[in-house]
């Protein structure tokens, strides 16, 4: 018999593997829901919703909004939200981006947030996120959703009889030191500087190798893709690891773990009075500056158009935040044996003993008391182990979308997350019993009335 920790880990280890972007980390999430019976939504279209209904929208392709209204609404019940992000930090590919030198094609990437970058070499990579190629009309490109899963790229060390300081640490240039190999040419020559020119002027088109590739796998004409958001992905698989399997190490913990419970939490919900939401933003890496990210009024336009279907006016929507809350789930630091001396002197979470609730007196981390009580009550309610976490006060922590979206939505609001080691690492660590601890407290926040 699968007990509920085990159900929940094999929900999120399949949205680990599948979630190799955040195109397609919606593209799984939109099936869950439907699979849960959600009816999708387009936002430009006229919505007709009804009591017990439950919808999602997907908001230009990589965030998603999904909410369920209880059966037996009643004029002031408010809502509650939670939200999460579908990104995390990596390499995303530039346009134009053959490289030929000394023999070997490259590619030309960027940063993208703030990964572990040495995490990246030495592994093998794929290639996920979506293509745009000419459609019908020039307003209405066609778009294609890829997911390479076999090792197309690499990024390689420098032997270490080439550094002999490099464990002693190295200082990576993002632009010249970790551009992934993707090919050989060694029947060509070298031109000066160690440029490869083949001979073949086709080949030697800067343009050639690498939309030939995506032409063959979207089985499309190459002169007929327009442009692409595509991410160097890491092909390892999720897998449990100890001595009794307490660890699962993956890819994407941060932040597939929140993306999983919200929707664990609001397919399980039962509340049958007001509204519940869960929100997928885009672009929490990069500062969610963007129309799919939190600090987008997106969020906003979806509540007011909620409301309207019940008849509510805009002074009522915003009075109906007054009896809303919002959580915002994200990742924490859990305690690292290895460096104790990096966690708070008596705020130190270890995983596998519970949620984390997040607080942070610079507001970094949504921090409100009041609404922090409500959470460890629904914990204490439903036996959901949980702990705090804060930063240590000499070192700067990372932020979270909340802080970014309360203020937009002024509701109260509390940062909470599963505790893990080495994030923004090409591969971290978690505890597994954390994530049931986690849907746990989503499906009680989207129960109780």
């Amino acid at each position: 018999m699968i007990d509920e920790t085990d159900l929940e880990l094999q929900k999120l280890e399949q949205l680990l593997s599948a979630g190799s972007s955040a195109p397609l980390t919606v593209k799984a999430a939109a099936e869950q829901l439907a699979k849960a019976g959600f009816e999708e939504l387009r936002f430009s279209d006229t919505w007709g919703l009804s009591h017990g209904g439950k919808y999602y929208m997907v908001h230009h392709g990589t965030s998603l909004f999904a909410f369920t209204i209880g059966s037996k609404l009643q004029y002031r019940d408010g809502f509650r939200i939670a939200a999460a992000h579908t990104d995390y930090p990596c390499f995303r590919v530039k346009p134009n981006p053959d490289l030929k030198k000394a023999g070997y094609g490259q590619l030309n990437v960027e940063v993208y947030g703030g990964p572990l970058l040495y995490t990246w070499l030495d592994r093998p990579l794929g290639i996920s996120g979506r293509v745009a190629t000419a459609g019908s009309h020039v307003t209405e490109p066609k778009m294609h959703l890829i997911d390479v899963r076999r090792p197309l790229a690499v990024i390689p060390n420098l032997a270490i009889h080439m550094n002999r300081e490099a464990n002693k640490g190295v200082e990576w240039n993002p632009q010249t030191d970790l551009l992934p190999l993707i090919d050989t040419k060694p029947a060509g020559t070298q031109g000066e500087g160690g440029e490869f020119h083949s001979g073949d002027p086709a080949e030697d088109d800067p343009r050639q190798g690498f939309l030939t590739f995506l032409a063959e796998e979207l089985s499309v004409k190459p002169e007929d893709i327009l442009d692409y958001e595509l991410w160097l992905t890491c092909l390892e698989e999720p897998r449990r690891a100890g001595i009794r399997n307490d660890f699962l190490i993956s890819p994407r913990l941060d932040d597939l773990t929140s993306v999983q419970a919200l929707l664990s939490g609001i397919i399980g919900g039962n509340r049958e009075r007001g509204f519940n939401l869960i929100a997928l933003f885009d672009h929490e890496e990069v500062g969610s500056r963007s129309k799919q990210g939190a600090a987008s009024v997106m969020l906003s336009y979806v509540l007011e158009k909620i409301c309207e279907c019940f008849g509510r006016t805009e002074r009522q929507r915003k009075e109906v935040l007054y009896e809303s809350m919002m959580l915002s789930v994200d990742v924490a630091h859990g305690v690292h044996p290895n460096y104790i001396n990096k966690a708070d002197l008596t705020n130190r979470p270890v995983l596998n003993s519970g949620v984390c609730i997040k607080e942070s007196g610079t507001q970094s981390y949504a921090t409100d008391c009041e609404a922090v009580a409500v959470v460890e009550q629904l914990c204490r309610k439903a036996g959901i182990p949980y702990q705090k976490y804060v930063n240590r006060s000499d070192l700067k922590g990372g932020s979270t979308l909340g802080s970014i979206a309360s203020a937009l939505v002024p509701v109260p609001t509390v940062d909470v997350g599963v505790p893990i080691l080495a994030m923004h690492s090409a591969v971290e660590t978690m505890g597994i019993r954390d994530q049931a601890s986690l849907a746990a407290l989503l499906s009680a926040f989207f129960s109780v009335n």
